[in-house]
């Protein structure tokens, strides 16, 4: 088959179909998802083989020690955030918290955004009730809308066809902005002191800061400028939930490897890495990198057996876990784990999710996370492979580039009765810009410290 060729589709030998297939929709009219499907078998792919094999060789430095990864974006995103300013401020910020992150670990930055297919979300419960009335849980703009009525909480195949048409888009100015300077390390750099300057915090991180300078103008002064080696390398990735439009996107390179053209990196959740279950057997049978969510529930058992399944072979590059064991449990919880693995003499990349396991209620009905916590449970993440001596490979976050108001603390100190004030996620709290960057460099004093 040629690259871009459509592969076996939902119905095609995977074997996903007959296995349990958790957090997956109930839609109402499966001739319409049927024909929906078919389409989308027949769409361009979203990214290239070649474009995931290179993630994956960037991957295998991670996991031996030689690069960090930093993977971040929106919780869900959502059709009517496709726009220019609200794409090009998350890059923004991830680029700047890895701007900081390279220089403090003296190693590469891989970076990958929680972008372009993230448009679908596992929920705790089916269905919402509000005042006695009960409707579908919304699961992301993908399947039904936030509003809540029966019209938009009813799933509707059709919006995986907007999903893949809103990826798309997503995808163009990725490339177009990655691309054309605006991503240079001098212009993030600019950024960071802007940021530095203004934040209450910024006394704390002007040392680092300073040290950056110096080192762009060295390389300046010895005609090595960051800006000389072209683009900047950034890559998509979501979870793997919707296995109808996963499979739909998966294609077949020349060698007759199976991509999931939907996104450079897909990962498995932590409500759907069952060992039987579909979500398992599907990723077992794509060349992407992939990446397995680790909750407190997940035991080192589980985590070797995923490791034999998922990447028997051991390439480095193949797999990623991302803990998400909460800030009170990762420092009881990880060491078993990270210990079991490397009995087995697997190198795989251990990255942080701090945000997860650390989210709460308040009174006045919001979900939000304490910054504190956040940073505590990065704190225990690195504290643990400091006690190892094995590698903290990367960190995943929620985040946006707006001055959101979610998550409890940080430099600019959101407190709990300003969480109303600009609450605009569609499902989980994300950290605003400001905390993003108190974040980076805050992991970056971690990072020295391991």
């Amino acid at each position: 088959m040629t690259p871009g060729t459509p592969g076996p589709g939902p119905e095609g030998v995977f074997g996903w179909k007959g296995l349990p297939a958790a957090q997956q929709p109930q839609w109402p009219d499966t001739r319409a998802l049927r024909r929906v499907v078919g389409e989308l078998e027949s769409y361009p792919p979203l990214v290239f083989a070649g474009e995931c094999d290179r993630l994956r060789t960037r991957l295998r430095a991670v996991a031996r020690g030689e690069a960090f990864l930093l993977q971040g974006g929106d919780c869900a995103e959502t059709f009517g955030a496709v726009t220019a300013s609200q794409i090009t401020s998350k890059l923004q910020t991830l680029l700047q918290m890895a701007a900081v992150l390279t220089y403090a670990a003296s190693l590469p930055v891989v970076t990958i955004g929680r972008i372009a297919g993230q448009y679908s979300k596992p929920r705790s419960t089916p269905t919402e009730t509000r005042d006695g009335v009960t409707l579908p849980a919304y699961r992301g703009d993908g399947i039904n809308g936030l509003d809540f009525t029966p019209q938009a909480r009813t799933p509707d195949p059709e919006r995986l066809k907007r999903m893949y048409h809103a990826s798309s888009a997503t995808l163009n100015l990725v490339r177009a902005f990655t691309g054309d300077g605006r991503a240079s390390l001098q212009q993030v750099h600019a950024r960071n002191q802007d940021f530095v300057r203004a934040s209450p915090s910024g006394l704390r991180y002007e040392a680092l800061l300073r040290e950056i300078g110096k080192a762009l103008y060295f390389m300046r002064a010895c005609g090595v400028g960051p800006d000389e080696h072209g683009g900047t390398e950034f890559y998509s990735s979501h979870e793997a939930l919707l296995l109808d439009y996963e499979a739909a996107l998966t294609r077949a390179d020349p060698q007759g490897r199976l991509y999931d053209t939907s996104a450079h990196m897909v990962w498995i959740g932590d409500r759907t890495r069952a060992l039987d279950g579909a979500h398992v057997e599907f990723a077992s049978r794509i060349s992407n990198p992939i990446a397995v969510k680790l909750g407190p529930s997940a035991t080192p058992e589980e985590a070797l057996a995923l490791l034999e399944r998922l990447n028997p072979e051991h390439d480095p590059g193949r797999l990623t876990f991302i803990t998400r064991m909460g800030a009170s449990r990762i420092r009881d919880k990880l060491p078993t784990m990270v210990e079991k693995i490397a009995a087995s003499g697997a190198e795989v990349a251990w990255v942080c999710d701090p945000m997860h396991g650390n989210t709460l209620k308040t009174v006045s009905g919001h979900k939000t996370r304490y910054f504190d916590d956040i940073l505590d449970e990065a704190r225990g993440f690195f504290e643990v492979h400091r006690e190892l001596r094995t590698h903290p490979a990367g960190v995943h976050v929620e985040l946006t580039g707006d001055d959101v108001t979610e998550c409890a603390g940080g430099g600019d100190e959101v407190s709990i009765t300003d969480l109303h004030r600009r609450y605009e996620t569609a499902c989980d709290p994300r950290l605003n810009r400001s905390q993003s960057l108190d974040l980076a460099f805050l992991v970056a004093e971690f990072y020295r410290t391991a």
